[in-house]
């Protein structure tokens, strides 16, 4: 075995040397100017193909003591050419002469370099103005530093292959349609793409400080959804496709994504995607809503109501009419009083079909007609589970009335803690429902009615005087039919064309008598009474014209008696009224503090006011 000689030993001590320490390009580099200044050669480069196969770029180019810019050449006439098809070329001296194109260069020293599988990936050469004398020792060290620089030039193509993967799956991962979170078995978030940060409402920059299960908002039926979620990833059963109510992080808004989620191999990753499905729940709900509302509906119109239409003619009633034409077109609380059978749902329905509203529902409860205990679900709805029997989600009438009117019919009966939860109901603007804690915004008309004198409920402490007048914006009064004598005959006509035809019987007209004993009934029972007594005597009625006999109204009704005793009422209510006239007129008016007229009249100004009401007395402009 030939020994190494000390100027050999001395090469390969300067390029391990100068080299050890880099890798990839740094190293290229090194390994070229070592080799160099080592073998006292002026140029040498390591070089890869192009992707035509016909031309090289130089990855590393030293030449007279420095760097050149990466440099391109074509491979044919060129020593290099001979290289790349996989042999170790040494021109010890005489290059130009047999590659012309190589004027100035007199020596040529290259090897191909060669990955594992023998593919070519380039070559690294010297060359030099003066000859290079073969050195057999030299030639070894060299291709000894080629198979090194093969392994690096393999590992750097690998490393740009490999980031150019991670670039195209990194795009993929971002621009995504479907959103991709990588999350710790916290649920801490690792990565999010883009989808995910829309859908979520966060910035990149949050996204080490968000967790997956801070996002689900803390009612029971999120919760659960969340732990039944959390257990099929545990478990390794399928997760696919659940549904998960979230809170957007940047407006709080709710949000309702698709969810699948598996652990990763090594088991400390969870690796999610999820779609957005807000709309398509939204949807789902909005159809549910449209799906009782028109089941209400149905039954709404099957249901009886006084009237379709309203009937009269006499001053009280015009006055009224004319009341609901002005509030109908504002979004004002109305609170209507009358006695019972006035016809304060008609009212209501007017209100409503001349306003803006009259596309959408008028949707009303009957608060005297529930227990307590139900008045705040039939009003805001539940959730499931949230009370015993509450067995499945119901929605609310403020929610079925949303966009349109709630009529809320004998409000005086609302209980105390209702009458709260109401008012703040009126107030904001939104509600939840009964056990959720998501709030719903709403866009609803409040209309409300009652046959209680609300002002005595306030001052007797059974009625929140705030929600009184947040509920008495617009006050209307329907007048007792007693008031409205005139209006009988038109009535009569009325029921006569509903119930008759129902009833199978043909009645062309009433006698003079009969409507004479119906304009001289005082009508305890209002248009309700009069409704009733009309069909019971056309079941009653034995030929074409409709006779009411005494015995229909109520026993022990004496009608000379009672129109007499009416004509006394009226003196007294003239009395009275001239008597308050009077005393408003002595005070200028002031109604309230030590001289008003409340003071002089030994009343309340809270019942001054609603006897004011009553008689109709109001301040004339002048």
């Amino acid at each position: 075995m030939q020994a190494i000689d000390s100027s050999e030993l001395s090469i390969l001590q300067t390029v391990v040397e100068g080299t050890v320490q880099t890798t990839g390009e740094d190293f290229l580099r090194s390994l070229v100017r070592n080799l160099c200044l080592a073998t006292d050669v002026s140029n040498g480069f390591i070089a890869e193909f192009t992707e035509a196969k016909t031309r090289v770029r130089s990855l590393a180019f030293w030449t007279e003591g420095g760097f050149l810019e990466q440099q391109e050449w074509d491979l044919p006439g060129t020593p290099c050419e001979d290289v790349l098809r996989g042999n170790l070329c040494h021109y010890p001296s005489d290059l130009s002469k047999k590659f012309p194109q190589e004027q100035g260069v007199e020596s040529y020293l290259g090897v191909p370099l060669q990955d594992n599988d023998g593919r070519i990936l380039g070559h690294l050469a010297l060359f030099d103005q003066k000859a290079m004398p073969e050195q057999s020792r030299l030639l070894y060290t060299f291709k000894i530093f080629a198979v090194r620089a093969a392994a690096e030039l393999n590992r750097l193509r690998m490393e740009e292959q490999l980031r150019l993967s991670e670039q195209r799956f990194r795009t993929l991962f971002d621009e995504a349609p479907i959103a991709y979170v990588h999350e710790d078995r916290d649920t801490r978030f690792l990565q999010a793409n883009h989808a995910a940060l829309r859908i979520l409402g966060i910035s990149p920059k949050q996204v080490p400080d968000i967790r997956g299960i801070s996002l689900v908002p803390d009612t029971p039926e999120a919760q659960a959804r969340l732990r039944a979620a959390f257990a099929s990833v545990e478990e390794g059963t399928d997760s696919a496709g659940v549904v998960l109510e979230l809170r957007r992080q940047d407006n709080g808004r709710p949000i309702w994504i698709q969810w699948w989620s598996k652990v990763d191999p090594g088991g400390q990753f969870l690796h999610t995607m999820f779609i957005d499905i807000t709309e398509r729940v939204l949807m789902e709900q909005e159809q549910a809503r449209l799906k009782a509302q028109n089941q209400y509906l149905q039954e709404e119109i099957k249901s009886a109501h006084n009237f379709d239409e309203i009937v009269g003619r006499s001053p009280a009633l015009r006055s009224l009419l004319n009341q609901v034409q002005r509030v109908a077109l504002t979004d004002a609380s109305v609170l209507i009083q009358g006695e019972s059978g006035t016809g304060k749902e008609l009212i209501a329905r007017a209100i409503h079909s001349a306003s803006k509203r009259k596309s959408r529902p008028l949707i009303k409860i009957n608060c005297a007609a529930l227990p307590s205990n139900l008045i705040e679900s039939e009003l805001f709805g539940h959730e499931k589970g949230a009370f015993t029997g509450a067995v499945n989600k119901r929605i609310g009438r403020f929610e079925l009335a949303e966009g349109g009117t709630l009529f809320l019919d004998e409000v005086g009966e609302i209980p105390a803690d209702i009458q709260v939860k109401l008012l703040r109901v009126i107030q904001e603007r939104e509600f939840e429902r009964v056990g959720g804690q998501t709030s719903i915004k709403m866009n609803v008309r409040v209309i409300t009615a009652t046959n209680r004198n609300l002002l005595r409920e306030v001052a007797e402490k059974n009625f929140r005087e705030d929600l009184f007048y947040r509920l008495n914006v617009f006050p209307v009064t329907t007048p007792p039919l007693r008031e409205r004598l005139e209006d009988i005959p038109l009535l009569v006509e009325f029921l006569i064309g509903k119930f008759a035809p129902k009833i199978g019987k043909k009645i062309i007209a009433i006698s003079a008598k009969s409507l004479q004993r119906l304009q001289d009934y005082h009508w305890p029972g209002n248009i309700r009474e009069l409704e009733n007594i009309i069909e019971r005597a056309i079941i009653l009625a034995d030929g074409p014209t409709l006779e009411i006999d005494p015995d229909q109204f109520p026993a022990g009704t004496d009608q000379t008696a009672l129109k007499s005793a009416q004509s006394s009422n009226s003196s007294l209510d003239s009395i009275a009224r001239e008597h308050i006239l009077g005393v408003l007129e002595q005070t200028r008016w002031v109604i309230e503090g030590p001289n008003g007229a409340a003071t002089r009249l030994d009343l309340k100004p809270s019942t001054l006011r609603y006897r004011m009401q009553k008689l109709g007395i109001v301040k004339a402009n002048r």
